[in-house]
């Protein structure tokens, strides 16, 4: 059965892009069949993959009803569905159609493909607005990426509260995968708190991975690749390769 996870914080810098992406590397490299969506109107995702944000058809033509999701099939194996700069228009442009929170939950189910994936990954806008609520709203699982700041922990609760009124009204099934930890450096005392804080508020949702500070991963979205394409014996793919195999075992 196909497994949908949205990657999502809205607070920007955190390492959500970075995350589905490598994410999405990872699993695909465990011979998983991955389909990765940008739902982001900064395409970062789409660009990390080394797709152009130019392509004739995008998330914002599916999202408006033009034609259906589109595929395009990476040198990593991955298969993205692209973004471009007006998918950011998106949420105005829908906010008067019937059922606009079910969109991207209508366009997924009527994949041909659906049933070769076994991962659809994607990557959520830095915001709580309407793109965001249609990835919950058609997700089995959530992935919360978290800097080791505090100010990063600021917006926790607000995460939460919008999952709460998702289960109660729109996806009763979504759930927290799961809280992944970045940008993390050991010998920073902050970081050390901030983390400690973070397992002690959250327990069991926060994953044993934590993601540390690696220039690798930085530098591989400029040559449009995964980490494991551009260093594959860093840090940052050592990481993003543990936490695909803890989530693979939590998610089961």
């Amino acid at each position: 059965m196909t497994k949908i996870i949205a990657i999502l914080n809205h607070k920007g810098g955190v390492g959500k892009t970075t995350t589905a992406v490598n994410l999405a590397a990872a699993l695909q490299r465990m011979k998983k069949r991955v389909l990765a969506i940008d739902m982001d109107g900064q395409a970062n995702l789409t660009e990390s993959f080394g797709i152009s944000i130019e392509e004739e058809r995008t998330v914002y033509g599916a999202m408006t009803g033009a034609y259906p999701l589109p595929m395009v099939k990476t040198n990593s194996g991955v298969t993205v569905a692209p973004s471009c700069l007006d998918l950011s228009a998106a949420e105005s442009e829908l906010i008067s159609e019937p059922g606009r929170e079910l969109i991207l939950k209508g366009l997924i189910a009527k994949m041909p493909d659906k049933p070769k994936f076994d991962y659809v990954i994607i990557d959520c806008p830095p915001s709580l607005g309407l793109l965001t609520l249609n990835a919950l709203t058609t997700s089995d699982y959530l992935v919360i990426p978290v800097q080791a700041q505090f100010l990063a922990m600021r917006g926790m609760a607000k995460i939460m509260s919008v999952v709460a009124i998702v289960q109660e009204r729109l996806n009763p099934g979504l759930r927290v995968g799961g809280i992944v930890i970045t940008q993390f450096n050991r010998r920073k005392t902050l970081n050390k708190s901030v983390s400690e804080l973070i397992k002690e508020s959250f327990c069991k949702q926060v994953f044993d991975t934590f993601i540390r500070e690696n220039v690798s991963l930085a530098e591989a979205p400029i040559k449009g690749m995964s980490i494991f394409e551009y260093n594959g014996s860093s840090n940052g793919a050592e990481d993003y390769m543990s936490l695909a195999k803890e989530i693979m075992k939590k998610l089961k």
